[in-house]
């Protein structure tokens, strides 16, 4: 029988398997989760996670800016998951340690005319162009936003994450509209989200989530995280099946995958 508490990691590579080290109480580091609502002890930090109840085979471990996620079908029990966090705390902390590195080198966007980010890999510019009814892109690389001069930085903010957001969901939907056929599944359902761990997921009815800020890579990785959440709609793992379909479609996976590990977005804060 498969092991229920067998790793499954979006993007993430797998954890090494570990003696079960007692748990035990911690007065000294934390790493809390925003939205957690369950706590443990690993290695001896205490762990405040995000914990939820969903529809798939095998325990979930995600390790992100947020946090530590921690997501299971109903039939695993508490203890289990427990188990299998205890099984893994070295591997979580590990990983903790790159996400906050990585947090180190991030880019705090400036929310005023002429400030620059990530759109589909390259550069653009922001420009506040009153005179124009609705926000868009002129030559690539300008993006003429329907504000005054005036502007406050959260109108910016807002105005920008507006447009990304749009194209983000034309892009998307072409993407699967194009992989799909090719990989003879059927999506139902496209919702953006802002996750702050995971590029996408995909639920057996169809339902397919993707990150909108997506949009700020190369479309080389955005058709790597299309592509791997559409093969869950044939295989809900990670298994060597699942990777066949996605090694049908993209030769080249294991090196988009790596450059998306090693991506570093921009602060939208």
């Amino acid at each position: 029988m498969r092991n229920p508490l067998q790793l499954v990691l979006d993007f993430l590579s797998p954890a090494p398997a570990a003696e079960v080290p007692p748990t035990r109480q911690s007065s000294g580091p934390t790493l809390t989760h925003p939205r957690a609502n369950r706590e443990t002890v690993l290695e001896g930090m205490r762990v405040s996670y995000l914990f939820q109840r969903v529809r798939r085979r095998s325990i979930g471990f995600v390790v992100g800016p947020d946090g530590l996620e921690v997501r299971a079908p109903k039939w695993v029990t508490l203890k289990e998951v427990e188990l299998g966090l205890q099984e893994r705390g070295e591997w979580v902390l590990r990983k903790w340690a790159e996400v906050q590195e990585r947090q180190k080198n991030i880019r705090q966007i400036e929310w005023a005319d002429g400030a620059s980010l990530e759109y589909l890999g390259s550069a653009i510019h922001l420009r506040l162009s009153p005179e124009v009814g609705r926000s868009e892109l002129h030559d690539g690389s300008e993006l003429r936003l329907a504000l005054p001069l005036n502007a406050e930085a959260s109108q910016i903010r807002d105005a920008v994450q507006a447009w990304l957001m749009r194209e983000a969901r034309e892009l998307f939907e072409m993407r699967l509209n194009f992989f799909a056929p090719q990989m003879g599944v059927q999506w139902r359902k496209l919702s953006l989200s802002n996750a702050g761990s995971r590029w996408g997921s995909a639920r057996i009815d169809g339902a397919i989530r993707l990150n909108w800020r997506l949009i700020h890579l190369k479309p080389e990785a955005i058709d790597y995280v299309v592509v791997h959440e559409l093969a869950h709609l044939r295989e809900m793992n990670h298994s060597p099946a699942f990777w066949k379909v996605v090694a049908e479609i993209l030769p080249d996976h294991v090196e988009r995958r790596k450059a998306l590990q090693k991506e570093n977005l921009a602060n939208w804060a």
